[in-house]
């Protein structure tokens, strides 16, 4: 019995360490967990950060176009540019940071996480499948045990009567046979019940032994190997957790030195030039004011001295229209009282001129071709003026601001004659090539590109000449006039000069007589006016007392044109069209895409095919 208890007390106490055990491996599951969460939060925190640190950098950059694009030139501006693409690079780091925490960190604790549980469930199935086949092994044993003490009695009951029925004289002889085989027989069943509970006890003690020594210490063994590797791989998560934000420090470091050079690099000196360089006028200081005698004798009459910063404020009411005024902008002075101007006509008047300034044609048709690019010239400038672009020889600016723009513009204008020189150059030798070897290619086919592109330096050529003459102008030397002939029909011409003359008009509405700068900016009203006032040129010809003109060829557009001046007609790449008039010098061809809907077009833009019956079958682009 004592045994028995003993037993029982062991298995309670094996049961009671499965569950301690259980909820420890539990706990530490749930450690894991919560680690692993932690990781996937700061992860969180970094994005979040990274992305924050990155809109930042976006909002302060210079926008294209504004004025902190312009401001770039100085250094301070350009080190905090510096700072902002180093900060850039700096959250780019933060970004790898949370990148190396999910994939060396979640990804390897979550996958470590699932192998865990699954070990922990097969270590403890084990432990329970042990437990319960001992339990099961006592209870056989114990029922082996009972079995045998129950035949023991048995047996004992038996051989008691047999010696009672034996010891009787009343009782026949076959009674008392009866009697001694019974107790025969419960002899031998409490035989065979201790042989059987003698075995199942053998059994039992070597499954106990096996399961006390071998079974549950291998177990126990695997749980504490289990819980010290989930403990070594949460030390090494946290190693790691630290490495990750080691191994971005030289990076980040790198960004802050980036930073401290920048700040470095200022130079107030620079900048303060940059300003001067920026906003000098290239105005003479004003000379001295001249003594005033109002002695006896005198007159009382004012004579101020034509430099003085008074002029432009006392005289300027006195002088008559068609004198000089010496009223320049100055420095920290606003010039209210504008210097007088010249008499001017109303600009509808200068329309009408220019209008009328064209030599008669022979031809309604030819009249109205002239009339129409007449109006997508002026139209052009007046656009220009509304859009408040300036004068083309930017005579609205100081004089050294003024240099400085032409400057740019011829050097701006020579680039392009380079480029299209070594285009031209480019397609010369090709030329050659395709002449030596006929199966590469057509040597005709090159030459149309070729003639374009010497138009085209040509007239970046007379470009140059003229900016190079306001540059001249500028700084006191005289224009040079040798500019090369070119080949020009009357019309454009007359268009030519009758754009120049509208264009110095405007541009001289800007500026005083003596040609210093003012602030009048009455051009665009009067263009309006102008443009508005002028109905005359929607009745003066109808469309319904002209016929419709005959079609002479047809022609492919290679580009995209707009058209967005009247009398124009807009095509897209690769639009076929109708010639109804061809081009007659001054770079304009006129195209129908059907009854209702023609114009003109750059005769760059398309590759005109001439009718045989009209040209003599004639190509060109």
């Amino acid at each position: 019995m004592e045994s028995g208890r003993t037993t029982l007390l062991k298995e309670q106490q094996l049961k009671d360490q499965f569950d301690n055990l259980e909820k420890h491996t539990q706990s530490g599951i749930e450690f894991v967990e919560r680690y692993t969460k932690f990781v996937k939060e700061r992860s969180e925190i970094e994005i979040n950060y990274a992305k924050q640190i990155r809109n930042l950098s976006k909002k302060y950059q210079p926008k294209k176009n504004s004025k902190e694009e312009e401001e770039n030139k100085y250094t301070s501006c350009r080190a905090f540019l510096s700072t902002l693409n180093e900060l850039n690079d700096y959250a780019g780091q933060h970004e790898v940071i949370a990148e190396n925490l999910t994939s060396q960190i979640i990804t390897e604790l979550l996958r470590y996480l699932t192998e865990l549980k699954a070990e922990r469930k097969s270590h403890f199935h084990d432990g329970r499948k042990a437990q319960q086949h001992i339990e099961c092994s006592w209870k056989q044993l114990e029922s082996s045990k009972r079995r045998f003490e129950r035949d023991c009695k048995e047996a004992d009951r038996a051989q008691q009567y047999f010696e009672r029925m034996d010891a009787d004289i009343n009782v026949t002889k076959a009674d008392v046979e009866k009697a001694r085989q019974q107790a025969q027989m419960r002899h031998q069943m409490a035989a065979d019940s201790k042989s059987e509970y003698s075995n199942f006890l053998t059994k039992f003690n070597q499954e106990q032994n096996e399961h006390y020594y071998t079974l549950i210490p291998n177990i126990f063994q695997k749980l504490q190997e289990m819980e010290e590797r989930r403990i070594e791989r949460v030390g090494v998560s946290m190693k790691t957790y630290a490495e990750v934000d080691r191994e971005v420090l030289p990076i980040v470091g790198k960004c802050l030195d980036g930073m401290t050079k920048a700040a470095e690099s200022i130079e107030p000196k620079t900048d303060s030039k940059q300003v001067v360089e920026s906003y000098k006028s290239g105005f003479e200081p004003p000379g001295d004011v001249e003594f005033e005698d109002y002695g006896p004798g005198q007159s009382m009459k004012r004579t101020v001295s034509e430099t003085s910063l008074s002029n432009s404020r006392g005289e300027a009411k006195e002088r008559p229209s068609g004198g000089k005024s010496k009223g320049k902008l100055w420095p920290f002075i606003k010039n209210k009282n504008k210097s007088p101007k010249q008499n001017k006509e109303p600009l509808s008047n200068r329309f009408n001129e220019f209008m009328a300034s064209k030599p008669k044609m022979t031809c309604l048709r030819s009249l109205r071709r002239g009339l129409s690019l007449k109006l997508i010239t002026l139209n052009s400038h007046v656009r220009n003026l509304i859009e408040g672009s300036g004068p083309e020889d930017f005579s609205h600016l100081p004089p050294e601001q003024r240099r400085k723009k032409l400057q740019a513009k011829i050097d701006d204008l020579n680039k392009d004659i380079q480029k299209e020189m070594d285009q031209k150059d480019a397609l010369t030798k090709m030329k050659g090539v395709y002449e030596k070897n006929p199966q590469m290619g057509d040597p005709a086919s090159v030459d149309p590109r070729i003639v374009e592109m010497a138009m085209n330096i040509e007239k970046l050529q007379s470009e140059v000449q003229k900016f190079e003459g306001w540059l001249a102008e500028v700084e006191g030397r005289l224009p040079s006039k040798s500019d090369p002939p070119r080949r020009q029909s009357g019309l454009y011409e007359t268009q030519n000069s009758n754009s120049s003359t509208v264009a110095n008009n405007c541009a001289q509405d800007r500026e005083s007589p003596d040609g210093s700068y003012t602030e009048e900016q009455s051009s665009e009203t009067q263009v309006k006016v102008a443009v508005a006032n002028t109905p005359e040129f929607d009745d003066e010809f109808d469309d319904g007392d002209e016929e419709t003109l005959p079609t002479i060829g047809t022609c492919k557009a290679i580009y995209q044109f707009e058209g967005h001046n009247e009398g124009t007609i807009s095509v897209t790449e690769g639009e076929l069209l109708y010639v109804i008039e061809e081009d007659k010098g001054d770079g304009w061809t006129r195209v129908r895409r059907n009854e209702e809907e023609e114009g003109y077009v750059p005769t760059s833009y398309v590759e005109v095919f001439l009718e045989t019956n009209a040209k003599g079958a004639m190509t060109y682009i």
